[in-house]
């Protein structure tokens, strides 16, 4: 009986264990993101409303910020703005379809295209450090000269 007990009681923490494994992570540029946005360099985002809403005033006047929220939590916006470290910011929401059209795209090519400098960079850089390695040194190391 013990061990029936301790068998299910193993497979139910092993079986939780293994959802809590699952997760989804969409980071700034993909689809779903919710969040920062720095909206310079893009075309003026669409926003949901036209005033910047702020949920605690506070004396330090910084430019307002730019965020992608589901509709939800831009209505309540009180509620969710602690998720974001926003309550004490003037934030302008953003739609999610502009983020999706403009956004997003920019984004993924703007970071395409940093990858591509810094893969040229590596390249560069590594072709006189490992180059030589095993080609064009001293290739009789090792055998007792």
């Amino acid at each position: 009986m013990k061990r029936l007990l301790f068998a299910a009681v193993l497979a139910a923490v092993t079986g939780s264990a293994l959802a809590s494994d699952v997760a989804v992570s969409v980071s700034i540029g993909q689809p779903g993101f919710y969040g920062h946005l720095d909206v310079g360099g893009y075309p003026p985002p669409q926003l949901i409303y036209r005033q910047p809403v702020i949920i605690e005033r506070v004396p330090v006047v910084s430019p307002p910020i730019y965020l992608n929220v589901p509709p939800a939590q831009a209505r309540n916006w009180r509620q969710h703005c602690g998720a974001y470290n926003a309550c004490n910011e003037r934030v302008y929401f953003v739609q999610n379809s502009w983020y999706n059209r403009e956004y997003v795209p920019r984004y993924q090519e703007y970071q395409r295209e940093r990858g591509e400098d810094y893969r040229d960079e590596r390249k560069h850089d590594n072709r006189g450090k490992h180059g030589n390695k095993h080609h064009g040194g001293d290739h009789d190391q090792g055998r007792g000269r």
